[in-house]
């Protein structure tokens, strides 16, 4: 693999690290900043949300700039907006700054695995993806973490400062490797991004990533406080105990990977999310004890990522028999679902908590994916249906 895609794959790593730290630092912030939880949570659901609106219409606006070009702006302005975090006097400060990284996010992974693939052979143009995206798990397991004990030790503002220490290193290395003539074409238009929404399918498929991912994150972002006010552990531990969920992260995106070529990702997906309902509602009878709740984080890791790859594919599937002229556009819309479920399920979960407390997040969470298993039957339903349709006809 070529020195190019492990600049792109630093990028990603850095860029998974600030999406996902946030969560083990939320009691840190609401305390520092004398915010509520749900308030804190709402810099998850606001970064989610740049991505969702900077991933299709970021991505349309800046397709004609030449690819390097368009990498080293993405991580300056990444680096930027987590140094404004770092030197946030305030809430709304730091939310600002968080929108604004956000917006970097979501045109780096619509653009990211294009440029993978135009860096390698086509043979190997899997293994390129594959590598890329080994940043967010790595992120996962070891940069989130890491993040979370800086913060908890040394202030959250540092937690930012390191990171965006990260995003330079990523910009050097961009700088350093990746060729200034990568040829590429010109995304799809909004207008044909929109055409894609008016496919019922697609819609449908993007509904089952917005639930199945918005109802894990209901409880998600507030695993901390929960580990912290419920389960009993010490503010340190609970980056030990993110280490645990970022290693199950990385094992169940490989076995739902695995599935979902096995088996098809609709069989997939009804496993994922009934595993994931029943973990989700496991946690609020587990969570008051502190080797049965690491058990279930242990699982929750699993499969809440697990049904990635399954998601993925299907929509890629049905963006080939209902959509076949935008298909890249298809998929990265449905980076958008996974992030407008995000953004949904921890605003939803913060409006829980401030009505209910920590400890119903859980099962109203478990009730959401049931909603996507649901829509995965029917999808599956249809998908038997059509044949015999065609053949009627």
């Amino acid at each position: 693999m070529p020195l190019a895609l492990w600049a792109l794959t630093i990028s990603a790593f850095a860029i998974g690290t600030t999406e996902f730290v946030i969560v083990g630092l939320i009691p840190t912030i609401a305390s520092d900043l004398a915010v509520s939880l749900p308030s804190a949570g709402l810099l998850v659901s606001l970064y989610a949300l740049g991505v969702a609106v900077g991933a299709p219409v970021l991505t349309a606006l800046t397709g004609r700039l030449p690819r390097k070009t368009l990498l080293l702006g993405l991580m300056t302005l990444f680096t930027v907006g987590n140094l404004l975090a770092w030197q946030a006097p305030g809430y709304n400060a730091l939310i600002m700054a968080r929108v604004l990284t956000g917006l970097a996010h979501g045109v780096f992974f619509s653009i990211g695995s294009t440029i993978a693939t135009s860096l390698v052979p086509r043979e190997k143009a899997a293994s390129a993806i594959a590598t890329m995206f080994t940043g967010l798990t790595v992120a996962l397991v070891t940069g989130v973490p890491l993040g979370t004990f800086i913060g908890q030790h040394f202030g959250w503002h540092e937690t930012f400062l390191a990171v965006s220490l990260l995003g330079a290193i990523a910009f050097v290395a961009t700088l350093a490797f990746v060729p200034a003539s990568i040829r590429h074409n010109p995304p799809a238009s909004l207008t044909t991004q929109l055409a894609v929404l008016g496919q019922p399918r697609l819609l449908m498929a993007y509904a089952k990533t917005a639930l199945g991912y918005g109802g894990s994150f209901i409880a998600f972002t507030f695993l901390a406080p929960i580990l912290q006010q419920v389960s009993g552990f010490s503010a340190g531990a609970v980056s030990l105990v993110l280490l645990v969920y970022g290693v199950a992260v990385a094992f169940g995106n490989l076995w739902g990977g695995r599935l979902a070529d096995r088996h098809g990702p609709i069989y997939a997906l009804q496993l994922m999310f009934l595993l994931l309902a029943a973990v989700l509602l496991v946690l609020t009878f587990t969570a008051h004890n502190s080797w049965l709740v690491l058990a279930t984080v242990l699982a929750w890791g699993v499969f809440s990522f697990g049904n990635v790859p399954a998601l993925q594919v299907y929509v890629v599937q049905q963006a080939e028999r209902h959509a076949p002229q935008a298909v890249d556009v298809a998929s990265g819309l449905n980076i958008a679902a996974f992030n407008l479920g995000i953004a949904g399920g921890a605003w939803a979960g913060g409006k829980i908590v401030a009505a209910s407390g920590l400890m119903t997040t859980p099962w109203v969470g478990a009730l959401v994916v049931l909603g996507a298993l649901a829509l995965t039957a029917w999808s599956g339903y249809l998908d038997r249906r059509a044949p015999a349709l065609r053949t009627a006809a």
